[in-house]
């Protein structure tokens, strides 16, 4: 009983997902973002955190894992999710932001998809990112300590 969905007929609750991190470290109060090479479903977008849509096989935490340590060959492990939104031009589309913490800090580089990385303070984020930051979030990444 294989019934095909039409995905129209629903109002609310269906997301594609994307999971990001965090990489953040006390010691210096900085954060860790990548310049991505040309999304072709987000022109506009150039810098951004880690992550990416998971694969539904996957644990959303495990696969945050796998796709940063692509990104930036930083190994992590997932503490919390400490944001999450969805997107007025497409409600479709839900980010979740996970606060991760890197475990062998020192070895990060730019992978897959990632041109460029970089550590910044959260204050410098603006400057960075060519897409807007949601108020809340840029709330949270100012009260790390």
């Amino acid at each position: 009983m294989n019934k095909k969905f039409d995905w129209n007929e629903f109002d609310r609750g269906v997301f594609l997902i994307n999971v990001l991190a965090i990489v953040y470290n006390p010691k210096t109060k900085m954060m860790l973002i990548g310049k991505r090479e040309k999304d072709p479903y987000i022109r506009e977008l150039g810098w951004g955190f880690p992550g990416g849509r998971p694969a539904y096989d996957e644990e959303l935490e495990d696969y945050l894992k796998l796709e940063v340590k692509k990104k930036t060959n930083l190994d992590v492990s997932v503490k919390n999710i400490i944001f999450s939104k969805t997107y007025p031009e497409d409600r479709r589309f839900l980010s979740i932001y996970y606060f991760v913490e890197a475990k062998n800090l020192g070895e990060e580089k730019p992978r897959e998809k990632f041109t460029e990385i970089k550590w910044i303070r959260p204050s410098e984020i603006k400057k960075y990112f060519t897409t807007s930051i949601h108020p809340k979030l840029m709330k949270i990444l100012n009260e790390l300590k």
